[in-house]
């Protein structure tokens, strides 16, 4: 071997460097410059003055700063750190991150699908708020923020069936009474013919209080003589619309919109939905389509049952074309939305069919409205009105009916849609006497309960209602309770889902008949907690008047039992924890383990 001394290594051009084929290999020295072409073996340490460029390195030691420009990609080993790591854009890590010592610090987001662990190591995450407790609290106790900005234990309290004092809205006679509830105003609105003003259609606004409900001033929606009035809540725009025949113009179907504003009503312009005489008016809303049905007796087409769809838009209405359900004559019709099918159901009067009730599911598309079969509900003729409600926790449908085959009883029975038809299970008397033509039926939601409103011919035609249960394709009754010692016609009746209680509306033949109504709160179970007021757990026991610390949303409680670990748990109504969501929905958190809940709102 030969040493070559030189201070400058060039090309033979002398203008670039030389092509070390082989590779250089150096002990000690500087090189400026780029080194290429071949590998280059530093036994030594090598100072870097310029950009390292390096492409399929297996190891990089740095105790600077590395700048990567096609990212870093770590893989099946996993993503080994020792000390802090900061990283301003993504990092993807196939494999396993390890962090030790200092751990993880992101100044940005960090993002996982998972984590693993029972969180039992977080720190940083507990939140609190102390507030003077309203009642004895137990350590993990769900709590709620009361009126008066105090928190107290979710619980639930017995309440009795009563009915109140019943209260003249009209002091008149009033006809055609019905009844329907503005969810958006929580305000009960009746419509109805008013006697004492020229048998104008007029409306009125209710306040429900306890057992109480008080009203403003009647409007009139129409200044002529109305009749087979029928209002229903459009809750897609939060209107109430009112469908009538209207004496003032050869009793042509109309329809108008009104607006709910503090104790009063205001409508918009009176629509046509019939040009020609119609009976029977009654109404429901699609709240999956967001549509008004309205289904009556069309006196200028045979006396045939039909229907027809309505769009509400601001304070109008417009129509699609008519359908036919019934080519025969119909009577006492009643329409009511199945919304766990979204489909609605008319119940019906078959006069070309001995006068059998008969039922018929409708399927609303855009504008229009389609029917399947009809199905008999009762071989028999039925002598006066029908009433129908959806029973929406048990998804099924309650008609009630005077049974003239059976001695004219009240009777009920359940019905079970599937596709577009629907089927009944067996019949079940409810008054054992004459049931006159008059009758209501109102679902309450809270009690889970079916409200009968009637009156009683065995009992001097008085105002009675009863309250009935639904279990799978058949429904029970309990003791029938009078509301109104007087005969009573025109029978009407909503639930006021704010108050979770029934409106009953009626004539009072025992006063002057005047327009009255009387608040029916049916037995149940209540609950202080709402969809709002839930905050989170007592992380200790408290007595009444103390000041008690709160753990609350991103906090963990670890005084729970019997949790399902990484489930979202619901806060029941009685204070309880579940997988299952109550009534309201209001959720706790996710459990972290058996015994460990992060609160989440």
């Amino acid at each position: 071997m030969s040493r070559l001394r030189a201070d400058t290594l060039t090309d033979r051009t002398g203008t670039s460097a030389p092509d070390l084929t082989h590779g250089a290999t150096s002990t000690t020295g500087t090189f400026s410059g780029d080194l290429g072409g071949g590998d280059v073996t530093l036994s030594g340490n090598a100072t870097v003055d310029g950009t390292l460029t390096y492409q399929d390195a297996d190891n990089i030691n740095s105790t600077g700063i590395i700048t990567a420009r096609q990212g870093i990609q770590v893989l099946a080993n996993g993503f080994d750190v020792t000390g802090i790591s900061t990283f301003n854009s993504p990092i993807t890590v196939a494999g396993i991150t390890t962090i030790n010592d200092s751990g993880l610090h992101a100044t940005g987001v960090v993002t996982a699908t998972s984590f693993a662990g029972d969180g039992s190591a977080l720190t940083g995450t507990n939140r609190t708020v102390s507030l003077v407790a309203s009642g004895t609290l137990s350590n993990g106790q769900t709590v709620i923020v009361t009126s008066d900005g105090k928190v107290a234990g979710v619980s639930t309290s017995d309440i009795s069936q009563s009915v109140g004092s019943p209260a003249v809205f009209e002091s008149a006679n009033s006809q055609w009474t019905s009844a329907t509830f503005d969810s958006a105003n929580s305000k009960v609105v009746i419509a109805y013919k008013d006697t004492g003003n020229s048998n104008y259609g007029t409306a009125v606004v209710g306040t429900v209080s306890g057992t109480s409900i008080t009203f403003g001033t009647p409007v009139v929606f129409e200044s002529a003589n109305s009749t087979y009035i029928s209002a229903t809540f459009d809750s897609t725009n939060s209107k109430v619309v009112i469908a009538y025949s209207d004496g003032g113009n050869s009793n042509y179907g109309k329809a108008v919109v009104g607006t709910v504003s503090g104790t009063s009503i205001s409508f918009g312009s009176v629509a046509t939905f019939r040009s020609a005489q119609v009976e029977f008016v009654s109404t429901t809303f699609d709240s999956t389509n967001g549509k008004v049905v309205i289904a009556y007796k069309d006196d200028g087409n045979s006396d045939y049952g039909t229907a027809i769809v309505g769009t509400v838009s601001g304070t109008s209405i417009s129509f699609g074309s008519a359908t036919v359900f019934e080519s025969a004559a119909t009577r006492h019709i009643a329409p009511v939305y199945d919304s766990t099918n979204g489909k609605v159901v008319i119940a019906y009067r078959d006069d070309g069919n001995s006068a059998y009730g008969t039922a018929i599911v409708g399927t609303v598309s855009g504008t229009s409205i389609s029917f399947g079969s009809a199905v008999v509900f009762e071989s028999a003729n039925l002598g006066g009105g029908i009433s129908a409600a959806f029973d929406s926790t048990n998804g099924k449908v309650v008609i009630a009916y005077q049974d003239d085959g059976n001695s004219s009883y009240g009777t009920a029975i359940v019905g079970t849609v599937s596709g577009t038809s629907i089927s009944f299970g067996s019949a079940v008397v409810f008054e054992s006497a004459t049931m006159s033509d008059y009758n209501a039926v109102a679902y309450d939601s809270n009690a889970g309960k079916v409200v009968i409103a009637y009156r009683d011919g065995g009992n001097s035609t008085y105002g009675t209602a009863i309250v009935g249960t639904v279990s799978g394709t058949s429904i029970s009754f309990g003791t029938a309770v009078v509301f109104e010692s007087a005969v009573t016609d025109y029978l009407s009746a909503t639930f006021d889902s704010t108050n979770n209680e029934v409106v009953i509306v009626y004539k009072d033949q025992g006063n002057s008949h005047y327009g009255t109504a009387v608040v029916f709160q049916n037995a149940s179970t209540s609950t202080n907690l709402t969809s709002e007021n839930f905050i989170g757990f007592s992380d200790a026991a408290y007595t009444n008047g103390q000041t008690a610390t709160i753990q609350i949303i991103s906090s963990v409680d670890d005084a729970q039992s019997g949790l399902t670990t990484g489930s979202i748990h619901y806060v029941q109504n009685n204070g309880t924890l579940s997988t299952t969501a109550g009534n309201p929905s209001v959720v706790g958190g996710t459990a972290l383990s058996s015994t460990q809940i992060s609160v989440k709102l």
